[in-house]
């Protein structure tokens, strides 16, 4: 049987957020302190996460954040640790549900080998 550990990236969660308008200043504050906070508790990998911002179809702000959790018991963990809620309850008052989709999303994906030869 294989383990997350054993596929580099298998924890890698893309996190898309729908800033409200207007609150994209405040909600950078909160990513600044988002992987540093998983990082200490031991929730996150080494590696810094990427972040991308953009405007959808109705030019309103959103912002995509990448990282690795450290295992697949590290997202439940992060829901019970009072630091993290303290950076992610303040982020869904930021956020909004838009076209359909839900204020935040996170798939977690798989790196995929291409043969580009």
């Amino acid at each position: 049987m294989s383990h997350p550990q054993d596929h580099p990236g298998h924890n890698t969660v893309i996190c898309t957020y729908r800033v409200k308008p207007g609150n994209e200043e405040a909600f950078v504050k909160l990513l600044e302190k988002h992987w540093p906070a998983l990082r200490s508790l031991g929730l996150a990998t080494d590696q810094p996460p990427v972040i991308y911002q953009g405007l959808d179809r109705e030019e309103k702000p959103y912002f995509v954040e990448i990282f690795q959790w450290a295992d697949d018991q590290a997202p439940g963990i992060a829901h019970q640790s009072p630091e993290v809620m303290a950076i992610w309850e303040p982020m869904g008052a930021l956020v909004e549900e838009r076209g359909g989709r839900p204020p935040m999303e996170f798939p977690h994906v798989t790196p995929v080998q291409v043969n580009y030869s």
